[in-house]
């Protein structure tokens, strides 16, 4: 389906209040839901979820099976890896649910996500950072930061293309 030059594929599924940016384009399988803003010329893959009340910004792509919870929010031109993790509870206990309450989780303009990588609530990632595919992001990202492994660890300096630098 396209509307206003926003398409959605026919299998997904947009909430009621929901704003789409012209340009984005909504593969197979995705949710929007609820209070979701999206901005302009993004891309969300296959299998993609936007939960309650989520912000995005213009030019973000977010690659298949990514689910981008309540209380995340993405600046302009975030790219998010296949299977990157966002999480929005810092102790998830079935029997003692946070109903609503979640942690704040930014991520700045230009940043990357590597496939399969995790961002634990509650962080901000600067602004082109890069974080390495199947890194775990436990505390905050320095603006440029290269950070690979598991907890993550910064190793280096990224420019905006993120091409590794000698220093900042």
């Amino acid at each position: 389906m396209v509307k206003n030059d926003v398409y959605i594929h026919e299998s997904s599924y947009i909430d009621n209040d929901v704003e789409i940016g012209a340009g984005t384009k909504i593969w197979h399988f995705c949710h929007i839901q609820s209070g979701a803003r999206i901005g302009e010329r993004c891309s969300l893959g296959q299998n993609v979820n936007i939960g309650n009340r989520v912000r995005i910004g213009d030019g973000v792509r977010i690659q298949n099976n990514v689910s981008v919870y309540e209380g995340v929010e993405l600046e302009d031109n975030v790219f998010c890896g296949p299977s990157c993790v966002f999480t929005n509870v810092l102790i998830p206990r079935a029997n003692y649910p946070v109903h609503g309450v979640y942690q704040k989780t930014l991520v700045k303009e230009g940043a990357s996500l590597g496939a399969n990588c995790t961002i634990v609530c509650g962080v901000t990632i600067g602004r082109c950072a890069m974080i390495a595919a199947g890194a775990v992001v436990t505390h905050d990202v320095p603006d440029f930061a290269l950070m690979v492994g598991v907890p993550a660890v910064q190793v280096g300096w990224v420019d905006e293309k993120g091409n590794k630098k000698e220093r900042r």
